[in-house]
């Protein structure tokens, strides 16, 4: 999961940065009508496919589509922020962000300073490899270059695995930059999220690979984020969020992108 990224190119993101929408998505219609005054900002980073992106200059997505669903079950209006990856935390800090949804994985250190609503989607890491390749694990990589999204979870188990300073860990600004080097030979292997990953590849035609998950990976949770403190939004959102579960809506979008599990 994104502990600080980036996705296909800047040029996306200069020009989505910045981009207020009263909704996203293909209808352009507001999320919610809440009979309240509040209308609360919400900030991602739309440059992480599935899960967010820009098309035609408007914010959709997975998580587009999930906080859209909780803010109409829970009442409330919402305008949406292209914020980026690091100025989210920092709008949330200071008060110009009020909700942040951008695939956040829910982690002890990040609750010390914000307030998670109850997780919308179970993530877990993946390994691309070679269709032929005997690896079936992540320990069997060892001594082989492994590609990864810089400053995410990918990275994360691989310096834990093999340590913070292994020599076959290569870093790369976006998940897209990794593949691609993949399936030109200079690394062995790509270890990333697998709804990214698996976006990602199923659109790579004429290639042999295939994705192996190793079950020694902790599994994670995405969670819809607050300044800490904030009780008013977070009981919106997980009034919203229970609702939705409730009905069936959150499987529908989660069938949507990922297909039926």
């Amino acid at each position: 999961m994104k502990l600080g990224k980036k996705w296909y190119t800047s040029l996306a993101l200069t020009v989505g940065m910045g981009l207020m929408l009263s909704a996203c998505g293909s209808g352009g219609q507001p999320a919610a009508t809440g009979s309240g005054d509040k209308v609360y900002v919400i900030g991602t980073d739309a440059a992480y496919p599935p899960f967010q992106m820009l098309e035609a200059d408007k914010i959709s997505g997975h998580d587009i589509d999930v906080m859209n669903a909780v803010a109409e079950a829970g009442g409330f209006k919402v305008e949406w922020k292209n914020t980026g990856w690091d100025p989210l935390f920092d709008g949330l800090d200071k008060g110009t962000v009020d909700i942040g949804i951008s695939s956040i994985t829910i982690t002890e250190k990040r609750k010390e300073k914000y307030d998670f609503s109850e997780p919308y989607f179970e993530a877990n890491q993946l390994i691309l490899v070679a269709e032929n390749s005997p690896v079936q694990t992540l320990a069997d990589l060892k001594g082989k270059k492994i590609g990864v999204q810089a400053a995410t979870t990918g990275e994360e188990v691989v310096k834990k695995a093999f340590g913070e300073t292994y020599e076959g860990l290569k870093g790369y600004d976006d998940m897209p930059s990794s593949v691609d080097d993949f399936f030109n030979g200079r690394v062995d292997a790509v270890v990333g999220d697998n709804g990214v990953l698996q976006y990602y590849v199923k659109k790579i035609q004429n290639k042999k690979f295939k994705l192996i998950k190793d079950d020694s990976f902790e599994k994670e949770f995405y969670g819809i984020m607050v300044k800490k403190g904030n009780t008013d939004a977070m009981t919106k959102i997980n009034d919203g969020l229970k609702k939705i579960k409730e009905n069936g809506k959150l499987q529908e979008i989660h069938d949507k992108y990922f297909g039926n599990k």
